[in-house]
């Protein structure tokens, strides 16, 4: 399964469900250059050149529930 978000397609994903945490990532996961918290608590990583190569998004079955959507502010 692939997920799409802003353009990105990120085709590897692991659910923490004791931690309501879904990490996911563009290709195998790998080391980011930089990450970036966005203001809803949720982190993006980036590659050298700029690219998002990675997400972690906190209480993600929480907030759907609660919300029906999940916001990312980048």
């Amino acid at each position: 399964m692939t997920l799409t978000i802003a353009g990105t397609d990120f085709d590897q994903h692991e659910y923490d469900d004791r931690g309501d945490v879904l990490y996911l990532s563009v290709g195998p996961p790998r080391e980011a250059t930089r990450t970036i918290a966005t203001p809803e608590g949720h982190a993006v990583d980036y590659d050298e050149s700029d690219a998002v190569i990675g997400m972690v998004l906190v209480n993600v079955r929480f907030i759907l529930e609660r919300d029906g959507m999940l916001t990312l502010s980048l």
